[in-house]
């Protein structure tokens, strides 16, 4: 059936080079889909219409065609054949013209029109080879419609080299200047010059005999002259003047030449013995003289039609470095010296050669702060040049010159640079070895590019210095060994060590030592379970023995962690002589100096190295070590600033995660064991954090992880190379829902947040997000922990377990390990609800239950972890132990049976001495240092943000002496804002190795509307 009614197509040109087509029918505007159904029926380039734009534009719905499209569009059209199109005026010139401009494209008839160049447009015309038909079929070229004629330069911009597009346009330019005429609009669109047309004139039309000239001038036309015209330049031979002569050079063999006069009259001898097919050229030559007189005025000799001869160097920089550009974009040839292109190639480097014998000596201990002695050399290609050759240069103030018979250019730019380099080493009196380590790790083999830090305080847009440093063969071995672990020598483990190391721990303990020799700090670390503690317990022996310090050690650690290091210096170290600094009765004044000189490792804690500052910073230590160092992540803190106060010959950190949420905490760390390394925070920020953290730049990441390697040792339990042999560790999420009571409570809590938050000041907003944050937590956990009831009333009603599903699950699960004889630890964020789990545990099973968090006194937390590990077997120290494969990083010792009977349970617990197979723990009284190999089974009963902290948690139960699975179990509550947390928990498993942002603070910073999709309860998943 034909469809007899006509449909109105209306086609519209857009300024971007498309075409926007849209249709009515009965005076109603057709639908896109429609319209490209009807259109697009046989077009099979676009599949039928599938790859057509369809758009919104000034409310009509339409379809969009770039002009390329359309050209093959409307020059075979291939729409509906039974419908009755009716094309606008627009579209009827298109579809009259696009058949003749197809075939003219596809022969390269379409030509820039030399008539309307003249004049100061770009325009385009169908170029004749014969009149006749021809001529006829290009008739409508003369009298195109607008619209085609927008068409068609569109269509030629998208095809036209740039190169030419830029010549069209500064010619046109030059034009329009002179002739006092507009550059058309349409003829310059789609074309971008690039340029400043002052500053690149075009050639006048009188330099041109005709259309053929100019078209081979601008590169349309292939130049089929049999030679070429050729201006060279030649280097001087004696004194300062560089020769300019005019040379024919055939095009086929480019070895047959002919040299002119500064006239242009070709010298030969006998004219018969040229070629044949070079006819004349005195006219050729002429006009071409004619072009370079134009773009170089001055190479014209005064008076005269000719060149000059000889010309200074200021004229020869001017040539080589831009006329000669201009010339060869023009397509007039130019012949430059040999040298020339690879000296422009060839980039200048600075050569630094290390004259001091640093690193030489055995005992050499210099530290980042060590200043070095350089000979500096500019290298240029195969020529070095001496400061005092540079300097001379410099005051020749000339790019190009000839040093020992070789040319050489000279970057202003980067001899700027290098000025203000020198400086800053002469300030400096030469460079660190932090400076040298710096240049070295983070450049490649060809040499570092020196930023901004060295260079200028503001950005240099130029290009960049490159800077190369050659060592002496001791401090490149040096280097060499901090960039790769194994390539340091090996110690022998202490006669005095009671027991034995594993190969990766002789390896961590020969890394300090290496470190130590030559006064660098480091960050040990390794993965929790892997055994820093006895690697530092084999450093500080090793230290006793070979160097026999006359200051003792200091180490600070957690208060949990204590009595861990206690015993742990006790079991593999009874030789050193240890005191502890703590408690009510602890040195103070002359009693602290009094108490230093007869030990060779004091034990304090963190809180202490703030409060006692005056004691510990009134000496200087032969080693300070942090355990857990993660404490002085927050680098402002009075605590971490008191410890950056102390000295130390030596400066170690230990931790199992050096990054727990921001790439702050990281530089914190270094800035303890080497103060400055990686430069002010505020110069870290800048240099690393943005780009890091937010924008994830892969360079960035790269450099960073370069510079911190040499003081970071990191093995994690899995590599094959430890061989730990550590059975499996089962992660599984368990799913619970909310009771009702829950939810009811739930949504009224997030419903109060929202009544207020709109009325409150942006601080007072942060703080009430932050504390529904945790109300809400507190809730999925029970209610009772939300409304604050204590444990003694929840018990005595109805059971606590059917208030909350987590609760009564885990009291499922605990009795199913119980009854395997299998032990747990429980961890959970808040005290409160930890007596309220210890309390129901115990009265579901009717046995004991330990609950360790920060009140717990230190001498009842050591007795806790003794009692817990007595529960799992043997007090006895296995033979494992005694070889020192159970000795943790961050773990507790066994306590010995005598010591384990004379503590005193304590009365909270109302406990007698039973083995014990339950323990609650706070995560953070708990989740560090702790050594709880004991447990097999290990709960998180409410989740951290950071997964980091999870598993630190975890890692008390899997470690070095482990010897079943263990099976982690992570509960979560469906539907609530802690199965967000559990998603972002995901997202973050990579924290360590890709750097990422905040914690919880970045919740604060939501939209209302973003809160509100976060917190709500979605009530499907609310069990009754």
């Amino acid at each position: 059936m034909i469809l007899t009614t006509p449909i109105q197509i209306h086609v519209n040109w857009l300024p971007s080079g498309q075409f926007f087509i849209w249709g009515a029918l009965h005076g109603s505007e057709m639908e896109a889909d429609h319209l490209k159904a009807l259109l697009f029926t046989w077009h099979e380039p676009s599949f039928y219409g599938t790859f057509i734009e369809t758009v919104l534009m000034e409310r009509r719905q339409g379809l969009l065609l770039g002009a390329e499209e359309a050209l093959e569009y409307f020059a075979k059209p291939s729409w509906n054949e039974h419908a009755a199109l009716q094309w606008d005026e627009h579209g009827s010139a298109l579809l009259d013209a696009a058949p003749d401009l197809l075939i003219a494209r596809e022969e390269n008839r379409i030509v820039p029109d030399f008539r309307q160049w003249k004049q100061g447009r770009i325009g385009w015309k169908v170029r004749m080879d014969e009149e006749g038909d021809k001529a006829e079929a290009a008739a409508w070229f003369r009298n195109r419609a607008p619209i085609v004629d927008e068409w068609i330069d569109w269509l030629m911009a998208e095809r036209l080299p740039e190169a030419q597009a830029r010549l069209l346009l500064w010619d046109a330019e030059e034009h329009r200047h002179s002739a006092g005429v507009g550059l058309d609009s349409g003829a310059a669109s789609g074309l971008d010059s690039g340029s400043d047309t002052d500053a690149r004139a075009g050639l006048p039309s009188d330099l041109f005999e005709n259309e053929q000239d100019w078209l081979v001038a601008i590169g349309w036309l292939p130049d089929e002259s049999p030679y070429r015209v050729c201006l060279q330049i030649q280097e001087p031979l004696v004194g300062s003047a560089w020769r300019m002569t005019i040379v024919l050079q055939d095009r086929a063999d480019t070895a047959v030449w002919v040299a002119c006069t500064p006239a242009g009259v070709p010298l030969w001898e006998d004219r018969e013995e040229l070629p044949a097919q070079w006819g004349d050229p005195s006219g050729r030559i002429r006009q071409t003289m004619a072009k370079w007189f134009h773009v170089i005025p001055w190479l014209r000799s005064a008076g005269t039609n000719s060149i000059r001869t000889f010309i200074e160097y200021a004229e020869a920089w001017d040539f080589l470095m831009e006329k000669s550009l201009r010339l060869a974009e023009l397509g007039l040839p130019v012949l430059l010296p040999a040298w020339w292109e690879q000296l422009r190639q060839m980039k200048p480097r600075l050569k630094a050669r290390m004259k001091s014998s640093v690193g030489s000596s055995r005992d050499s201990i210099f530290g980042l702060g060590q200043i070095m002695q350089f000979d500096w050399r500019l290298s240029l290609g195969g020529l070095e040049l001496s400061e005092a050759e540079f300097d001379l240069l410099l005051k020749q103030n000339q790019q190009l010159t000839q040093i020992r018979g070789q040319w050489v250019l000279l970057d202003p730019h980067l001899l700027e640079q290098v000025q203000r380099l020198m400086k800053q080493v002469n300030k400096r009196k030469g460079l660190t070895f932090r400076d040298v380590l710096e240049l070295h790790l983070t450049g490649d083999a060809d040499g570092t590019l020196l930023d901004d830090t060295w260079l200028t305080d503001e950005r240099d847009e130029g290009e960049r210095l490159q800077l190369e440093l050659e060592l002496n063969e001791h401090l490149h071995q040096f280097i060499a060994q901090l960039s790769q672990t194994s390539a340091i020598p090996r110690i022998e483990t202490p006669d005095t060590f009671q027991g034995k190391l594993r190969n990766y721990q002789v390896e961590g303990a020969s890394w300090l030592l290496f470190l130590r020799r030559f006064g660098l700090g480091a960050c040990l670390a390794d993965d929790m379970g892997l055994g820093k503690t006895i690697q530092m317990i084999s450093y500080l022996l090793h230290i006793q023995e070979q160097e026999r310090p006359s200051a003792p050690s200091l180490l600070i650690c957690p208060t949990s962690v204590l009595g861990n290091w206690q015993k742990e210096l006790e079991r593999f170290a009874p030789s050193l002589r240890v005191k502890l600094h703590y408690g009510p009765n602890r040195g103070k004044g002359d009693a602290f100096r009094e108490s230093v000189e007869d030990c060779d490792l004091m034990l304090t804690s963190y809180a202490l190295a703030y409060l006692d500052e005056d004691e510990l910073t009134s000496m200087r230590w032969s080693s300070v070590c942090l355990d857990e160092a993660q404490n002085i992540k927050n680098a402002y803190t009075k605590q971490a600033t008191s410890i950056r106060k102390l000295e130390a010959n030596h400066r170690i950190a230990m931790t199992g995660t050096p990054i727990e949420n921001r790439l702050t905490e990281l530089w914190s760390i270094f800035d303890f064991i080497n103060p400055g390394y990686l430069g002010a925070l505020r110069e870290f920020n800048q240099r690393f954090v943005a780009s890091v953290e937010r924008e994830r730049d892969a360079d960035q990441i790269g450099q960073l992880q370069r510079l911190v390697k040499p003081f970071l040792l990191r093995r994690v339990k899995k590599d094959p190379a430890i061989e730990l042999d550590l059975p499996d560790k089962l992660e599984a999420k368990v799913y619970v829902s909310l009771t009702a009571e829950q939810a009811a409570l739930y949504e009224t809590c997030i419903q109060d947040m929202f009544d207020k938050l709109d009325r409150l000041s942006p601080m007072e907003r942060r703080g009430l997000i932050l504390g529904t944050l945790t109300r809400l937590k507190q809730l999925c956990n029970h209610p009772a922990s939300f409304l604050k009831e204590p444990e003694r009333i929840v018990l005595a009603g109805r059971s606590a377990a059917s208030r909350s599903h987590k609760l009564e699950r885990l009291v499922e699960m605990v009795r199913e390990l119980r009854q395997e004889g299998d032990s747990c630890l429980v961890f959970t964020q808040f005290v409160e609800m930890g007596k309220l789990l210890q309390a129901a545990l115990r009265q579901a099973f009717e046995e004991p239950v330990l609950f360790l968090h920060g009140g717990t006194p230190k001498a009842q937390r050591d007795l806790m972890i003794a009692r817990f590990q007595r529960g799992a077997g043997p007090l006895q120290p296995t033979a494992a132990e005694a070889d020192g494969e159970k000795g943790d990083a961050d773990g507790v010792a066994a306590v010995e049976p005598a010591a384990a009977e004379r503590a005193d349970d304590g009365a909270d617990d109302g406990e007698g001495e039973d083995a014990v197979g339950i323990f609650i723990l706070s995560l953070k009284a708990g989740g560090i240092g702790l050594n709880l190999t004991a447990a097999n089974h290990v709960f998180h009963f409410d989740r951290w943000w950071n997964p980091a902290v999870e598993n630190q948690a975890t890692d008390r139960a899997f470690r070095i002496g482990q010897t079943k699975h263990v099976q982690v179990h992570k509960f979560v509550t469906l539907g609530t804002l802690e199965e967000r947390i559990d998603e972002m928990i995901e997202r973050k498993q990579g924290l360590s190795q890709q750097i990422v942002g905040s914690g919880e603070q970045w919740i604060t910073e939501l939209s209302t509307d973003e809160l509100r999709d976060l917190f709500s309860l979605r009530r499907q998943l609310i069990e009754g």
